[in-house]
């Protein structure tokens, strides 16, 4: 059990054989197709403990395991919550999320979140993201800061979408990471899945999903260093998973990392300060950015400050 969801579990008879993963888990479980396709893309539906396709063949004997969504809430209800709104039209609104804010209702948090805010605050959002997910048309982690994008029609919706699947969106983010880099800039191209031992966590596995992040040094301060870093894929905890990976962790991590630290930095000192995209009706190249949060600039200061010379 996982969340509270009874993981469900069943191998594919002879019959089966030659038919599309998505087709026969539809026809075996009790979700729909869309379902399904939405449970492969977010690596919660595994064959023979591995993620794959929705047009893979099953064969004979193959076992599937499928990681039920938490039960749908219903009634979300907008709340005047306060929202920085750094830009808004008719097509979309862009958020810079405040760290500690979920961004959709799910199991644990019913309320309070930035679904709730911009139901209050923005009108007129999109339905392809389903009821509990009105306009949001990517995520970024409870205690991670920063700018995200809302489509407020679903043609908008669509064309973001498009974007983000072709990497036409472009997202960078700055981090504090333990240790010090040796070269001044580089990528990590290591594919991403869900843990084999931690379904709550995220792991870097070859039979994962492509993942590339590309990350340049800003400042060093001996045992930290100020990164500035681009997403060219955008997987869950990518960039979290992919530092971890390559052993210099965000600074507060306590999932990927250490969550003590020197800093009093309490969750990732993660931060989405910049957002460029090509607006949905216009054509328009758009570039949008959001100042480091206090907490991160009163870090920044800290290490500053320890690392100037003494005289």
């Amino acid at each position: 059990m996982i969340d509270d969801r009874e993981i469900i579990e069943f191998t594919a008879p002879d019959e089966a054989a030659g038919k599309r993963l998505d087709a026969f888990a539809a026809e075996a479980s009790s979700f729909s197709r869309n379902s399904i396709q939405r449970l492969i893309e977010n690596g919660d539906l595994l064959l023979n403990g591995r993620e794959a396709a929705s047009k893979t063949k099953v064969r004979a004997g193959d076992v599937i395991t499928i990681v039920p969504p938490p039960p749908a809430m219903t009634d979300i209800v907008p709340q005047d919550i306060p929202l920085d709104i750094v830009y808004q039209d008719d097509d979309i609104a862009v958020i810079n999320k405040p760290k500690g804010m979920v961004v959709h209702p799910a199991a644990g948090n019913p309320d309070g979140t930035l679904v709730n805010a911009i139901m209050y605050h923005v009108k007129d959002l999109s339905g392809v993201g389903g009821e509990m997910r009105p306009g949001i048309v990517h995520r970024i982690d409870r205690m991670t800061s920063g700018l995200l994008v809302i489509a407020k029609n679903d043609r908008a919706h669509a064309f973001l979408s498009d974007q983000l699947k072709t990497h036409s969106v472009s997202r960078v983010y700055y981090a504090l990471c333990d240790g010090n880099f040796r070269e001044d800039g580089g990528t990590v191209d290591a594919p991403i899945a869900r843990s084999r031992n931690d379904r709550k966590k995220m792991a870097v596995d070859p039979a994962g999903r492509n993942a590339v992040t590309h990350w340049r040094v800003l400042e060093r301060f001996g045992d930290v260093t100020f990164l500035r870093l681009e997403l060219e894929t955008g997987r869950t905890h990518q960039i979290r998973v992919h530092m971890s990976h390559i052993k210099h962790p965000i600074v507060g991590d306590e999932v990927y990392g250490r969550a003590r630290n020197k800093l009093g930095i309490v969750g990732q000192a993660l931060h989405a300060g910049e957002l460029r995209l090509i607006h949905p009706s216009t054509g328009e190249l758009m570039t949008f950015t959001a100042p480091l949060p206090e907490e991160f600039e009163n870090a920044l200061a800290k290490l500053r400050k320890a690392s100037m010379p003494r005289f």
